[in-house]
């Protein structure tokens, strides 16, 4: 019970973490982009990760590396995508549509049909919470937080597979760096990180801090005792998280409706969580 109760708090604290990190992220965009931002955020954090953890690069193992890959390309893919979306759709918005992925993920791992209950539950909110009546809504910023969505699926089947194999510690720096490799050149590339100031480099390590070397670390710890299908409905309440958190550090607001589906996600998490004490004890 200890170590479901750990893992729970080590998932929710993790949202708390990302969201907020988040906020900051879109406040660097005017500058730097949603490319030059993602860079930042993988890259300061893979060098955090490499000098507090320091793993052993020479006794990794051949499924450990190709593990490692698939977890670091979940990661590149999944940020870079969704910082793209948000540059065009408010926060909250994104989120709620990026949840697509995990949500497809627990509806297709269910074996109970109390799951697909919370999951249906957590669906209607997502359905509601989108505006498709506003022909303002940036349709290539949802597109983009739908595929975003799909590899955050990708990492948590990934972050699962690879915390059964190696310590977490090692497995969330390695994942990391590999991201790092293939993020960092597009932004050198793209020559919106020449744009940096010592004060949005200091905002960006915030980034990097709050946005993944620290929420990463979490999840993996999460991984470890709940079971990816969980651990996907329990994310429902992301959307929640990040319209907080865009309504207090970005001014984003939301219509009553909007707020009455972000409930039904969070009773849609708090009812899986409940719900599956049984399995993941």
């Amino acid at each position: 019970m200890k170590k479901t109760n750990s893992a729970v708090s080590a998932a929710l604290l993790s949202m708390v973490c990302v969201q907020g990190g988040a906020s900051i992220a879109k406040q660097l965009f005017p500058a730097v982009g949603a490319v030059g931002t993602s860079s930042l955020r993988i890259g300061l954090s893979a060098i955090i990760l490499t000098c507090i953890n320091r793993p052993k690069f020479l006794t990794f193992t051949k499924q450990q590396w190709l593990y490692c890959a698939m977890y670091g390309i979940a990661i590149a893919a999944m940020n870079l995508i969704f910082y793209m979306a948000i540059q065009r759709i408010p926060l909250g918005l994104g989120v709620t549509v990026e949840f697509i992925g995990p949500l497809f993920l627990a509806l297709s791992l269910s074996r109970r049909w109390m799951d697909v209950v919370w999951a249906l539950l957590a669906c209607a909110g997502i359905l509601f919470i989108v505006p498709w009546q506003n022909n303002d809504v940036d349709l290539l910023g949802l597109f983009l937080a739908f595929l975003a969505g799909l590899f955050w699926a990708l990492y948590i089947v990934m972050g699962g597979k690879v915390a059964s194999v190696m310590p977490g510690k090692d497995a969330v720096t390695v994942g990391m760096l590999i991201a790092a490799l293939i993020i960092v050149p597009i932004a050198l590339w793209d020559g919106s990180v020449f744009n940096l100031t010592p004060i949005l480099f200091l905002k960006g390590l915030g980034v990097a801090v709050l946005s993944s070397a620290l929420p990463f670390s979490l999840d993996l710890v999460a991984l470890k005792s709940l079971p990816a299908k969980t651990f996907s409905i329990l994310t429902s309440m992301q959307p929640a998280f990040a319209a907080f958190s865009g309504l207090i550090f970005l001014s984003e607001n939301l219509t009553v409706l909007q707020w009455i589906s972000i409930a039904c996600v969070i009773t849609a998490s708090i009812g899986a969580t409940t719900f599956s004490k049984k399995v993941i004890m």
